[in-house]
């Protein structure tokens, strides 16, 4: 049995008009047995694809080593573009050492509905993954429902998504459920139709070229 805590409290501050939202880093990340190409920070996997993406989009020059320097430059990214992170699951347990949501189980979650209380500024929450189990926009639905709170849809294609208004603030937030930035995802991108006409335009083109061109639209 292994204790998957989350290694980084939320990275929230005043503010911040978009938060992204997902579940746990890699086990090795909680117990600080990083691989070379790895960043001490959120989503600083050297298999995940979000620091790709964004640095694809906005041209950041990201280091991806184990170095204070990497993790300073997309704090200062996040910060100058107004981004917040805040994982919603804060601990689970894991029969299995790996780093699947659907492996973990006796989940705790963080509050986010009391998060974006405390940060009214936040707009819009951006979801590492759909609406499949034990993903982000999974629990994330089931904490809205403790509190009254219904999602009401604005695209049905993805990247799905959807509006709700804050019980306590009144304010709407918009949800986007992004396909997710691992590898896990890929043999999904590589059924979506709208994947399969790009490709058959330019046989160049990738699953990483894809994620590019929807998160692009959305940070």
């Amino acid at each position: 049995m292994f204790v998957h805590n989350h290694p980084y409290p939320p990275f929230l501050f005043q503010g911040a008009t978009k938060c992204i939202v997902g579940t746990l880093p890699p086990p090795r990340f909680t117990t600080k047995e990083l691989r070379p190409g790895d960043v001490d920070f959120c989503y600083g996997s050297r298999d995940g694809q979000l620091w790709p993406i964004l640095d694809r989009i906005f041209g950041l020059g990201l280091e991806f080593e184990t170095t204070e320097k990497a993790i300073a430059q997309r704090k200062d990214f996040l910060l100058q573009r107004k981004i917040a992170i805040c994982d919603i699951v804060a601990m689970a347990i894991r029969e299995r050492v790996d780093a699947s949501d659907l492996g973990m189980e006796q989940i705790q979650l963080r509050n986010l509905m009391q998060y974006l209380e405390a940060y009214p500024t936040i707009q819009t929450l951006l979801f590492t993954g759909g609406n499949s189990k034990n993903g982000p926009e999974y629990f994330f639905r089931r904490q809205a429902k403790q509190h009254g709170i219904r999602l009401k849809q604005l695209s049905d294609t993805v990247p799905r998504i959807y509006a709700f208004l804050h019980p306590k603030t009144g304010k709407q937030i918009k949800t986007v459920s992004l396909t997710a930035p691992s590898g896990a995802a890929n043999r999904a991108i590589g059924s979506m139709a709208d994947y399969k006409a790009l490709k058959a335009k330019n046989p160049a083109f990738t699953t990483l070229d894809y994620r590019v061109r929807q998160y692009a639209a959305f940070f």
